[in-house]
């Protein structure tokens, strides 16, 4: 019984040692979405307060998606399209990180231009998460 549970709380240790270790890379999520079984144009609604971010990346959960264009637009209104080009993105596969325009600019709204994979009756929808890499010079100050 002592051993099954020190292997229990070894194994706990083990996944959370695991996990913090790679939540301290400084990306944080900014938003999800589950998108439609077409072609589609959506807008992203971006949870939380910390949008000071200088990168985006966009990374598959579930599915299969195609992502074609990134619209972001930033504080100062400023705006910038990314053409991923990373092909279809499977689960668990991401997109390159994108520099955002500004130093002292929060993402404000983030869309998302994509193909998702599959149909109804075989797949999934798929789902994609957003996450941004923190602003470092604000770290600075």
């Amino acid at each position: 019984m002592k051993k099954t549970v020190v292997l229990i709380f070894t194994i706990v240790l083990a996944f959370a040692l695991q996990s913090m270790a790679q939540s301290d890379d400084g990306w944080i999520k900014l938003g999800e979405k589950m998108v439609a079984f077409k072609a589609d144009k959506d807008k992203i609604t971006l949870s939380g307060k910390e949008k000071d971010v200088s990168k985006i990346k966009i990374t598959c959960v579930q599915g299969a998606v195609k992502i074609k264009k990134i619209h972001v637009k930033m504080s100062d209104g400023e705006k910038k399209e990314f053409d991923p080009a990373a092909g279809v993105l499977n689960k668990g596969m991401s997109t390159m990180a994108f520099d955002l325009p500004g130093k002292d600019n929060k993402l404000t709204d983030l869309e998302l231009e994509y193909d998702s994979m599959g149909t109804i009756v075989t797949n999934k929808r798929a789902k994609v998460e957003i996450y941004g890499k923190k602003n470092k010079d604000k770290d600075k100050d």
